[in-house]
């Protein structure tokens, strides 16, 4: 296997750490360029660290100087003003650029499932989702017209040991903890795919220095698809209660709590399975190993064993409760 010159641009979020850890094992040089700011994601002591805020350009530019790579990640980039600097400073010194783009960025409600690369973009409820499918569309344009080594990629729900999926993340465990409903969206039966960080970096670094990746996009995601109520119910189970599911309308816990209403309506509240054919031909080692129903324990072992971390939101605590007032008061959906 050729050991490949990185540059993560990110590189230590939630996405993008367990993908740099498995390419320092892999034997890889890996850099990664970020603001340096303190976090819970230990990097190998292996990697070079340049900083730099990952928006600003002339920042970007000059932390790398005149460096060649041959791979570019950009996890960090979220707007198409964002790529064309990134184009600007990284062509013709690297092999490929690869673009971290977004599922949610696929047709929303999708007309069939399972999604694949084939999916029409097109997201009319998020403007997160509109953003990536525009750099998206640069990333093409470039590669079209001037043969830019592009590759795209789009991971859908990612978690660590760190990321709670449900809305309200801690705040739901505080809130079953204490004997409090919590809300799921819709009537709880949606699927939504999970994937665990340690699997998407399978694919991920799969796809780095592929040949036959370049110029082409790639859905990263396992093929663990529970439905919402299992999700809350398993998370239930690792804090240790049996949780009571009170069900409200997507629309409606938008309207009521706007903090969560654009990547819920916008993506959460629609079925979302993938076929991951096209990924797995070109890196036939990635596979789903590690489900939800078990990685939840780790979750809520990470929160107890810190409690500091246990941080509810009260604006999002108080949404919660009169969502359950009201749907109480119209005799709706509440399950134990």
């Amino acid at each position: 296997m050729k050991h490949l010159d990185l540059l993560f641009i990110g590189g230590s979020g939630i996405i993008s750490t367990a993908s740099v850890r498995l390419a320092v094992a892999r034997g890889h040089r890996v850099t990664v360029l970020n603001r340096g700011s303190s976090t819970t994601r230990e990097l190998p002591e292996e990697v070079e660290r340049l900083t730099a805020d990952a928006t600003d350009a002339e920042a970007v530019a000059a932390a790398v100087g005149n460096r060649e790579f041959d791979v570019v990640a950009q996890f960090r980039a979220f707007t198409p003003d964002h790529v064309e600097a990134d184009l600007r400073t990284f062509t013709g010194r690297t092999g490929q650029y690869v673009f971290i783009s977004s599922a949610s960025a696929y047709q929303k409600p999708p007309a069939r499932v399972p999604v694949t690369e084939s999916t029409p973009l097109h997201n009319p409820f998020w403007q997160y989702s509109r953003d990536k499918i525009a750099c998206e569309d640069v990333l093409v344009r470039a590669n079209r017209e001037h043969g830019t080594p592009v590759t795209i990629v789009r991971p859908s729900h990612t978690y660590d040991h760190t990321l709670i999926p449900t809305s309200g993340q801690w705040t739901d465990v505080a809130r079953m903890r204490a004997g409090k409903p919590v809300v799921v969206h819709g009537d709880g039966t949606t699927q939504w795919t999970l994937t665990h960080t340690d699997d998407f970096a399978v694919g991920f670094v799969g796809l780095l220095g592929h040949p036959e990746a370049i110029g082409d996009s790639f859905t990263i995601t396992g093929d663990h698809a529970p439905t919402w109520n299992q999700i809350y119910s398993w998370l239930g189970r690792a804090a240790g209660v049996e949780p009571e599911l009170v069900h409200v309308a997507s629309e409606s816990i938008a309207r009521a709590i706007p903090s969560v209403g654009d990547g819920l309506v916008g993506d959460k509240a629609h079925s979302m399975v993938f076929d991951c054919a096209k990924l797995r031909a070109l890196v036939p080692d990635f596979a789903t190993t590690i489900r939800y129903d078990r990685a939840a324990f780790d979750q809520v072992a990470w929160y107890d064993e810190d409690p500091s971390r246990q941080q509810v939101a009260a604006e999002l605590d108080a949404g919660f409760d009169r969502l359950v007032e009201w749907a109480g008061s119209l005799g709706t959906g509440s399950t134990s």
